[in-house]
């Protein structure tokens, strides 16, 4: 029987609980033959990284030993952690950042220095496995970091023995079929991998160092994603020279590319984690990829030689880590209403298998899901942006007569990042109890060609919170929000876009009663002085250069208009951050306390630059539905 109860206030099955009881992480995944490995991220583990193994006959068996965790720090966000090879598991170990070698189930031998300051990501084996290619970060003093690519070799454990240097970043190493040469990405200062990088090849000498090592592709204005050698010894990689990011073949000795199938549409991704992948040889002659088109993601077999692409009819709308075992595609794939999965897909028929979920999906719970539409809207200047609209969804619930729902508009971060279109519980927290949820793909999010990412380059503070209005107006004037009832929602550089936008309601509009940021920005140039090499010099290219630009560091930091930031505000921080310090958040606080402005702030001790424990996630999600129904929605909960 359907109980009617004003939006917001709505009982619902999906609980914080629910969440992160049976939510996991699933990171890269791994083929070593007939087997299939993958990455748990388990916040009932406190976050544990944890490779998993999934023989021929269907049987799992965790494979890092507890309290090993399989997790890079190398760019403070990862990926790469972990390699197989006959069974041999080498791993980075998030507690040491070593890297180990474990063979058999067996326990995990260290293969690199003790305390040295090294850290290790996205690996290959060369030479019969007998030695480790990948990049390593080194920490030394005075807070330099050098990158660079190095062989480690088990037979003789240590730090590694460079292979190049020189460039301020490495990434996607890859060997050829026969073991002879090399291929990788690196690029320099301010460039983020996104912007410019570029392809290098080289020979393997009979010594193991590199020769006659030549550019292929890339440059300071073209980004380069996922360079890999074919079965016929041809380089292949993705490029956004067009505007797009889209395939190209380049024969065996690195001569000039040609596209494989020009497209309006993005076969590549930002490059914010190691070892992602979105296309894989299905054959010699064929290519299974995924590229993203109005919205939402596709796959497909590419044929190399004709470039004529075939729809494959997977039922998902959300591809990652592509591969192939066995003559199948195995991926992380999810879809409106399924949630993130590791899955098989027969490339001719699209029928698939799910092999491990990231979350529940019975069929009751079914029943409260909201299947979100993409939406375009028109934003300032003549622009216009996009945005996943979720309604609130639950069949026991019905609101009274002309009640409108509360929302909450999310934005991403990166900023260089997208709306996901994976089935989200976290999401899914909010619909079900009433509230809408309004997911925007502002201006610089990716997914929309080079052109759309650009729109943020220098306008980082303007274009993002513009966008981000412009959404919530959009849905206000549809009648799908009670325009008493909207708060936005971020984390880190969404955070700050939460902030940015409350704090300069006079500037872009008044629109939202409130917020929440999670380890967001609120002092650009401290964070300009205080953040990681990686991205420590991305604001160049989304604000300008630091100190010869201060007055638009000053113009642009929320904490200049602290003073006139009146809505409530709830603040999420870890206390081990190094992307967004700490002392970001607390000084926003403050400042907004002094000025009597409710405000919530919740610092969770070991957490870094994201959560990963269940008790963390489990009280930042409560804590901020709690804050917005006393204080905004003011509706009664029932949790």
């Amino acid at each position: 029987m359907t109980q009617t109860l004003p939006y917001g206030a709505w009982r619902s099955p999906i609980t914080s609980d629910l969440i992160v009881g049976e939510a996991i992480g699933l990171g890269d995944i791994l083929v070593d033959g007939a087997d299939l490995y993958w990455i748990e991220a388990r916040p009932s583990e406190g976050g544990r990284n944890v490779v998993v193994r999934r023989g021929p006959d269907g049987v799992m068996q965790d494979i890092t030993p507890a309290p090993f965790s399989a997790r890079t720090r190398v760019h403070e966000y990862g990926g790469g952690a972990a390699l197989v090879h006959r069974g041999l598991v080498f791993f980075s170990n998030f507690a040491d950042q070593r890297l180990y070698r474990q063979a058999g189930g067996g326990a995990p031998e260290p293969l690199t220095t003790e305390g040295a300051g090294y850290r290790y990501a996205d690996g290959v084996l060369d030479d019969g496995g007998r030695r480790w290619i990948g990049v390593r970060e080194a920490h030394g003093d005075g807070n330099r970091v050098e990158n660079t690519l190095v062989a480690v070799y088990p037979a003789a454990p240590g730090p590694g023995r460079v292979l190049a240097e020189g460039h301020d970043f490495y990434a996607s190493p890859n060997l050829s079929p026969d073991g002879r040469r090399l291929a990788w990405l690196a690029w320099d200062h301010p460039n983020m991998p996104w912007v410019g990088t570029e392809l290098w090849l080289a020979d393997i000498g009979a010594d193991g160092a590199l020769a006659n090592p030549r550019r292929v592709a890339g440059g300071p204005q073209e980004s380069i994603f996922q360079p890999q050698f074919g079965p016929d010894g041809a380089l292949y990689f993705i490029s956004d020279r067009t505007g797009w990011w889209n395939l190209y073949r380049s024969d065996p000795v690195g001569g000039a590319a040609q596209p494989l199938c020009p497209r309006n549409a993005e076969f590549g991704l930002p490059q914010w984690v190691f070892r992602q992948s979105t296309y894989a040889f299905l054959s010699a002659e064929q290519i299974v990829c995924a590229y993203r088109e109005d919205g939402r993601d596709h796959l497909a077999r590419l044929d190399i030689a004709t470039g004529a692409l075939a729809a494959i009819d997977a039922a998902f709308s959300d591809f990652g880590q592509i591969r192939m075992c066995g003559g199948r595609v195995v991926c992380r794939a999810g879809s409106l209403t399924e949630p993130a999965a590791i899955v098989t897909i027969d490339p001719e028929t699209g029928a698939s298998e799910v092999l491990r979920r990231s979350a529940p999906a019975d069929d009751n719970l079914r029943r409260y899901f909201s299947a979100p539409c993409h939406i375009e809207f028109a934003s300032a200047n003549g622009r216009s942006a996009f945005a996943q609209y979720y309604p609130p969804a639950n069949p026991d619930q019905a609101p009274p007569r002309g009640d409108q729902p509360p929302l909450v508009v999310k934005c991403h971060g990166g900023p260089t990042s997208a709306a996901g279109t994976a089935l989200s519980l976290g999401t899914q927290y909010w619909t079900s109890r009433g509230i809408a949820v309004l997911d925007v793909d502002y201006g610089g999010s990716t997914g929309y060609g080079r052109a759309y990412r650009e729109r943020l380059k220098g306008r980082w503070g303007v274009v993002d919170v513009e966008d981000c209005v412009a959404a919530a107006r959009h849905a206000i004037a549809g009648g799908l929000a009670d325009c008493e009832r909207v708060v936005i929602s971020g984390g880190s550089a969404g955070g700050y876009t939460v902030l940015a936008a409350l704090a300069r309601a006079d500037t872009f509009g008044d629109v939202f009663r409130g917020g929440a940021s999670y380890y967001g920005v609120s002092d650009i140039a401290a964070l300009a002085r205080d953040t990681h090499k990686f991205e420590s010099r991305y604001l160049d290219w989304l604000i300008g250069p630091y100190p010869e630009r201060e007055d638009l560091y000053r113009e642009r930091s929320p904490l200049t208009y602290a003073d006139k930031l009146s809505r409530p505000v709830i603040f999420f921080q870890g206390s081990d951050d190094r992307v967004v310090p700490p002392n970001q958040t607390e000084t926003m606080v403050d400042a907004l306390r002094r000025g009597g402005v409710p405000v919530g702030y919740l610092l969770f001790q070991g957490e870094a630059h994201g959560f990963r424990r269940a008790d963390n996630i489990k009280r930042a999600l409560d804590a901020e539905l709690y804050f917005y129904a006393t204080l905004i929605f003011r509706t009664r909960l029932s949790f």
